[in-house]
């Protein structure tokens, strides 16, 4: 596989491919350890954590997995992407590598999956010993999508579809900017890195598919709130400070737990 940044060539060159469902699927292990699983956000991949892993892993055995339509793993786009299957597909890998027990560190969309995760724990085929929630729409009746989520993925097939294909790299990078602190601005490499990725087995073309699960979790709320009320399972919020979206999550978070 090509990418021109030599940077990503190597990340993805140390890592392997499993199928599921009919689907390549990007994971890769580092270190040895209590295992932790580290589950990326919407549109991001595993190279998000590249930055920490060199110290996470020092005492840990980090595995790094790419969910269907992100990443390095394929991209189908006549597809029904769903929390339940992304569950599964942490499950899936899990098994594969014969993991039976870790912690969990989720970021963004992983937030939901993994809460899907705890409401499901007859389907999970390892043992979740702990979870890290970060920067993630816990409660969807207070979440506010950003404008281009918005456009790309609450408006008919058509339009998200043409918006999808549309998005120039400009446009991209100010959503992404956004994300960001202001003392946190990300390099112009990581950018080119993000690019490349998103485009990577034509990515892009298919971003407000998976962007409209944001307007599905609405659906999930009261059970996944009702399961963490009542599991066992250890979890905490970890929320940046400049994310001004996140702090009446936390406001309830405070509240709830």
């Amino acid at each position: 596989m090509s990418f021109s940044n030599l940077e990503l060539k190597e990340f993805e060159s140390q890592g392997k491919y499993f199928n599921f469902q009919g689907h390549s699927i990007f994971y890769r292990t580092i270190g040895e350890g209590e295992v932790l699983f580290l589950l990326h956000g919407y549109p991001f991949n595993s190279f998000d954590w590249s930055l920490v892993i060199p110290k996470i892993s020092e005492n840990r055995k980090i595995i790094l997995l790419d969910f269907l339509g992100m990443g390095f793993s394929d991209k189908p786009k006549n597809h029904k992407y769903s929390f339940e299957e992304y569950a599964e597909l942490v499950n899936a890998v899990a098994k594969h590598l014969n993991i039976k027990e870790a912690d969990i560190l989720a970021h963004d969309l992983a937030v939901s999956v993994v809460q899907e995760m705890l409401a499901s724990p007859d389907k999970n085929s390892f043992k979740i010993q702990s979870v890290a929630f970060m920067n993630g729409g816990l409660f969807t009746d207070v979440y506010k999508p950003r404008m281009i989520q918005r456009l790309l993925s609450q408006t008919p097939d058509v339009i998200g579809k043409f918006l999808s294909k549309k998005m120039s790299r400009k446009s991209v990078e100010v959503s992404l900017f956004k994300v960001f602190g202001p003392n946190t601005q990300p390099a112009s490499s990581w950018l080119e890195i993000f690019w490349e990725v998103l485009n990577h087995k034509e990515g892009k073309s298919i971003a407000y598919l998976i962007g409209r699960l944001v307007f599905d979790k609405v659906h999930y709320q009261k059970r996944w709130i009702g399961a963490m009320s009542n599991t066992e399972i250890p979890f905490c919020y970890i929320c940046g400070p400049a994310d001004l979206r996140i702090q009446t999550q936390v406001d309830i978070w405070q509240i709830v737990f």
